[in-house]
């Protein structure tokens, strides 16, 4: 029979084992999957289902593997708008942290988080994002989420100049 004490020893390395398991091998996932938590939280608001989407892997390396918006959402978020926005002006676009999920902006322009709409003039093509302020003058530049420059059709190692509506 075994003492209880040199049991120990043997759980401890066998729990530091487990804990090497290759991340290739753990359960991941797929790019545009979302949790159940992550559903009735995107679900609480008409807008937040567009806008938000679910955190991607901490091991993601492309841009399709940190973009987990859906195709539905994409669709949404480049739907014309329905209700009346106001011009807040344009900024220099640059990707923002593309770690940070869904369609929003972190812009000078706007004064309190809310809803929007960014628009290249370059295309046309637009995207409901979620207005973030950032500390900065109105002339300063914006912060945009991967999926949003995807959107609109922007090269992510662009600088475009973009416009900025609020609801």
């Amino acid at each position: 029979m075994t003492k209880p004490i040199l049991r120990l020893p043997g759980a401890l390395m066998l729990l530091a084992l487990a804990a090497c398991t290759p991340a290739d091998k753990t359960p991941r996932t797929a790019p545009g999957a979302t949790t159940a938590s992550d559903q009735r939280a995107a679900s609480a608001v008409g807008t937040a289902l567009v806008t938000a989407a679910a955190r991607p892997s901490p091991a993601a390396r492309t841009a399709a593997e940190f973009d987990t918006t859906t195709r539905e959402q994409r669709a949404a978020a480049a739907a014309p708008p329905t209700t009346g926005e106001r011009r807040l002006g344009t900024t220099i676009a640059s990707l923002g942290d593309p770690s940070q999920p869904g369609f929003w902006i972190k812009t000078p322009l706007a004064k309190s988080e809310t809803d929007g709409r960014i628009v290249n003039p370059a295309n046309g093509k637009s995207a409901k994002v979620r207005l973030i302020p950032l500390d900065g003058p109105a002339s300063g530049g914006s912060q945009v989420s991967l999926p949003a420059l995807q959107l609109i059709g922007v090269s992510l190692t662009d600088l475009p100049t973009i416009e900025v509506y609020g609801s």
